[in-house]
């Protein structure tokens, strides 16, 4: 009788411990898509961060903001941007038992953004539904086929969304028909809360790059203060859909003033500042991490050649060898 009540009580626990979506965090990596195969030399480091999470990134390319046409899984795109690529890494991380989101992307050519994709007419919006629905699908049934824990159906596609929201609804249902897993979109972060479908999915999925201090070096106390106000937003959203919310991208460059714009990636700022970079990762893992309707995140960005990236002298947001990755290593760390 004492062995059933106490089975009981295990029962409850893990009920209880799970109805708010997350027992145990996403500490993910942006796993970056490159020419070549991985190995497990590519995969020991992301183990030794202590994440438990890559998001695989395979892409379609478009000419403009205006083209219809999204070209993917050809011999032309690097080995990584392919489904046969997205599937090799996956391999290769599972064998290191790291889960994965498959997040398929869209690059524009010249590196517009994609939130202002629009057609011009009826026609074309009809054009890009079909390549879109095509992409994403190539990339859902690969999901499925390597059991990924997560997909991710978009990302910053602002625009698309909002002219077209029925076409997004459906296509929802239709990833539904042939994905099992967890689903979210990855919204801009001034997006987010205008995103009509969150009812849908599993995660509010936000890209992080929320302005939160206007110093030249941030500090960590400017950067907790700077979050309150976007913490409230994220909380308001993930409490009225009663949903989790994850950070499908977040991170800082170590650059000047890296809390004040910090999704720019302009190759003109060079100015190395790693302290900055310290600082605003921190202050957004305590502002986050504890709390029980935030699910975790994955940092942008972690490449496949560790040694020959990152470094004191880099000025762009991956934490490579430099001493924010310390930073994560210590909240990645498991609490077991």
């Amino acid at each position: 009788m004492k062995c059933i009540k106490c089975l009981f009580l295990c029962i409850i626990f893990t009920m209880l411990s799970s109805c708010n979506g997350q027992v145990e965090k996403i500490n993910g990596v942006s796993f970056v898509a490159a020419p070549d195969k991985v190995n497990q030399s590519h995969i020991e480091p992301v183990v030794k961060v202590n994440a438990n999470y890559a998001a695989v990134m395979p892409f379609g390319f478009v000419k403009n903001l205006e083209h219809p046409d999204i070209i993917h899984n050809t011999e032309r795109q690097w080995f990584g941007e392919t489904r046969a690529g997205a599937k090799q890494y996956i391999e290769e991380l599972r064998k290191k038992s790291i889960k994965i989101m498959i997040k398929p992307q869209i690059w524009v050519w010249r590196g517009e953004f994609t939130g202002l994709i629009k057609m011009k007419t009826e026609e074309d919006w009809k054009t890009l539904e079909d390549s879109y629905t095509r992409f994403i699908i190539e990339y859902t049934e690969l999901a499925e086929e390597v059991n990924a824990e997560i997909l991710c159906i978009g990302t910053e596609l602002e625009l698309f969304v909002k002219h077209r929201p029925e076409y997004w609804s459906g296509l929802i249902k239709e990833i539904k028909t042939i994905y099992k897993g967890k689903l979210t979109y990855a919204a801009n972060w001034d997006e987010f809360k205008r995103t009509p479908f969150w009812n849908q999915l599993d995660y509010i999925g936000v890209d992080a790059y929320f302005p939160v201090s206007e110093e030249q070096t941030p500090t960590y106390q400017k950067c907790i203060e700077g979050w309150k106000a976007h913490k409230l937003a994220i909380k308001s959203l993930s409490d009225k859909h009663n949903k989790p919310a994850l950070f499908t991208e977040y991170g800082y460059r170590s650059v000047d003033y890296a809390g004040k714009e910090p999704w720019v990636s302009d190759h003109t700022m060079t100015n190395v500042n790693l302290e900055a970079q310290v600082n605003t990762t921190k202050a957004l893992y305590e502002t986050f991490w504890k709390e029980e309707w935030f699910a975790g995140g994955f940092i942008w960005k972690w490449f496949i050649k560790y040694d020959e990236v990152g470094g004191k002298d880099n000025p762009m947001f991956t934490p490579q060898n430099k001493p924010v990755e310390e930073i994560i290593r210590t909240y990645y760390k498991s609490e077991e």
